[in-house]
């Protein structure tokens, strides 16, 4: 078992001499879990590109795999030694869950520690912790939130964090109404030979979460509520430099 670790740490550095760190890595996969115990939360998720012939980390996506389920892998090559998990380590990386049946396979963790959990740096603060109103002056401005492939929900530490700056800033601001617009990326793109698109009416529903969310958490401020397909990308801080993920987003305009 101890010469295997060994044999996969080699590896895994050899097979990133394709790759280089930054570089945009996307592609469509059957997710393996790897049964590691460095605590809780401590297993891995791996995912393999044929095109490359690398497997790669994905644990660090803030949507976690369904291994019945194929995901659509994008990321940037991370710097970080694949060494914890026994694969190259895409960092940032999101893993949506597709509609592709895949069997479900789960790895021992050969030697291969896991990553201890630790908070990640979107985690939101309990609501019973006063909020500080950021500075002024206080102008138009836009916030985003961000989602998995073709779905509508708001992910567990990432969009209840992008919410909650959004709320608090626009508390402190008082504009005089939002314009929150859903967007969906409904052109088609190749990724690993299958042609994705997300469904037209994902754009509205996105729209119509994220405002009532924001009807909920701030009463008397006037909403519009509208939507966009044929997304495009965006240069969005929270969206940490991945163009499909910049795609599938809602847009809170703060109008004075």
């Amino acid at each position: 078992m101890r010469a295997l670790s060994a044999l996969l740490a080699l590896v895994a550095p050899a097979s990133l001499l394709a790759h280089e760190t930054g570089d945009l890595v996307e592609f469509v996969s059957c997710p393996v879990y790897r049964d590691t115990d460095a605590g809780r939360k401590s297993g891995c998720w791996l995912a393999y590109d044929g095109a490359s012939g690398t497997r790669w980390d994905v644990s660090q996506s803030p949507y976690k795999p369904d291994y019945n389920f194929a995901v659509l892998v994008e990321g940037r090559v991370s710097a970080e030694a694949g060494t914890l998990c026994g694969a190259a380590v895409l960092d940032p990386v999101r893993t949506s869950r597709l509609s592709i049946r895949c069997p479900a396979h789960m790895l021992p963790a050969e030697g291969f520690p896991g990553r201890k959990y630790s908070l990640p740096e979107r985690n939101i603060a309990p609501l019973a912790v006063q909020r500080d109103a950021p500075p002024g002056p206080y102008k138009a401005r836009k916030f985003y939130t961000f989602f998995e492939f073709d779905r509508d929900f708001l992910v567990y530490q990432y969009d209840d964090y992008l919410l909650d700056k959004a709320v608090t800033w626009i508390k402190a601001a008082q504009p005089k109404k939002l314009i929150v617009t859903g967007f969906a990326a409904t052109e088609p793109v190749i990724i690993s030979g299958r042609p994705l698109a997300e469904r037209p009416e994902t754009a509205e529903s996105r729209a119509r979460r994220v405002s009532l969310a924001l009807s909920r958490l701030l009463p008397g401020i006037e909403i519009e509520t509208r939507w966009q397909t044929g997304s495009l990308p965006v240069d969005a801080i929270d969206a940490d430099g991945l163009p499909m993920q910049s795609q599938r987003r809602t847009e809170i305009e703060a109008v004075f």
